[in-house]
């Protein structure tokens, strides 16, 4: 639940990013090294430097098809620098007051059945006993 005083949509706290000019030569750079290796992956799929199946599968084609394959995890890892730079150096760090959702607990238990209900009386016991495991239990 919110603390009192605040409303939702509120903002807590903001802190201005700080767009640094290191960070964004360090993105320029890795996006120049992101459009060569794009480029050099897809000169590699279209030349067919991996092509070949079944008994053709040479060892050279084995290594070409995991030369594709480092280039490929060299893009992505990449990509998660330029991105984490871009979040940490150009994003504020804002926390904005959201509503609460219900929880089960408010939604199916009143507070007056929070420690649930004493079974004291044992006479009624048997009789709550097999309503609760037939349900079509008459008197």
């Amino acid at each position: 639940m919110a603390s009192e005083g605040s409303t939702y949509g509120d903002i807590h706290r903001y802190e201005p990013p700080r767009e640094s000019t290191a960070a964004a030569v360090g993105i320029v750079l890795l996006t120049v090294i992101q459009v060569g290796l794009v480029g050099l992956f897809t000169y590699g799929m279209i030349a067919g430097w991996a092509s070949g199946i079944g008994a053709t599968l040479t060892v050279s084609l084995i290594e070409a098809n995991m030369f594709l394959g480092g280039v490929l995890t060299a893009i992505f890892i990449d990509l998660a620098f330029i991105m984490l730079l871009y979040r940490k150096e150009f994003l504020p760090d804002v926390m904005i007051v959201k509503k609460r959702r219900r929880k089960w607990e408010d939604l199916y238990i009143r507070q007056d059945d929070v420690d649930g209900a004493s079974m004291a009386d044992k006479d009624q016991l048997v009789e709550t006993v097999k309503r609760a495991v037939y349900p079509y239990y008459k008197k």
